[in-house]
């Protein structure tokens, strides 16, 4: 969450640095950017350059929230050791577990000890039937709510990533209702973006966006989570012919229990890093484009 005086120069530091600690993960997501693979890259980089890299995001100007994303990253033997690192050098820790067998309530609870203060789970379907579809292995909707109950009870804020396709747009109300239950933090809705494994999917009809979009901005002004939206551009045009402000919550004052939303600038580049698992840089997970190389 950003202090209510927040100003931040996204010239000079990322508000977001998303750590691709490896690409291994034992699901099958029909969308995954990464078309993550069961096991590591022999390229990975190992820790003593994992920390080197921590190292030199502690020393921005305005040190970012540094999320460790992967693939799965509980499949990383030596991730409590890079959260700890990370704590060390004084960064807060967010982390994207996958919704496997391995996100035991155990496993959570050993990462909020390590320093992680927040959660990203995703989830992208109402139902069995439509999550598992997406991460391809039957349980997966399942393991997704025992994770967010298990939020709960370790008292970990929680943001959930959904994907839009055709698969589940459709569901956007259903999902909502169940992500006010749940007790969220903040809905992060990403509207298909065509790489790595996503390139198969099917995105909705611009048509369709007008119907996601309409749901969005009524939910925004009656839920008790932030709402919002990546690879949307348009989204904000759809606010303002309903003469809405993208940078104010919709009723003109924001809920003590909802965070405060990032301000407006944030985008692959300016306001978002990416470090692959093998260092390589880039504006952000969904746009490969190569800008450098940890090390160089």
């Amino acid at each position: 969450m950003l202090p209510a005086n927040a100003k931040v120069d996204f010239g000079a530091s990322p508000l977001m640095f998303y750590y691709e600690v490896t690409q291994a993960c034992d699901l099958l997501c029909q969308h995954c950017r990464a078309s993550a693979q069961p096991a590591p890259d022999p390229a990975e980089l190992d820790e003593t350059h994992a920390r080197s890299l921590l190292n030199q995001v502690a020393t921005f100007p305005q040190p970012p929230v540094v999320v460790m994303t992967g693939g799965d990253p509980l499949k990383r033997p030596d991730l409590l050791d890079l959260i700890r690192h990370a704590r060390n050098q004084g960064l807060q820790v967010a982390l994207t577990p996958s919704a496997t067998p391995l996100a035991t309530f155990e496993a959570l609870a050993r990462a909020k000890e390590a320093g992680v203060s927040c959660l990203g789970i995703s989830l992208d379907g109402a139902d069995a039937a439509t999550h598992d579809a997406f991460r391809g292995w039957e349980g997966s909707f399942l393991r997704t709510m025992q994770m967010l109950r298990d939020a709960r009870r370790l008292e970990l804020p929680v943001q959930v990533n959904t994907t839009v396709t055709r698969r589940n747009s459709h569901q956007i109300d259903a999902m909502a209702e169940l992500f006010t239950a749940e007790q969220i933090m903040m809905w992060s809705v990403f509207f298909l973006v065509p790489v790595g494994r996503g390139e198969l999917e099917q995105r909705i009809e611009p048509a369709e966006y007008e119907d996601v979009f309409e749901k969005l901005w009524r939910h925004s002004h009656r839920q008790p989570y932030a709402i919002k939206t990546t690879e949307a551009p348009h989204y904000r045009r759809y606010v303002l012919e309903r003469h809405g402000d993208p940078l104010a919550e919709p009723s003109g004052s924001r809920p003590p229990s909802r965070p405060r939303r990032a301000p407006l600038g944030v985008g692959d580049g300016k306001g978002v890093m990416f470090v692959s698992h093998t260092g390589g840089i880039y504006p952000a997970g969904f746009l490969p484009l190569l800008c450098g190389r940890f090390p160089s």
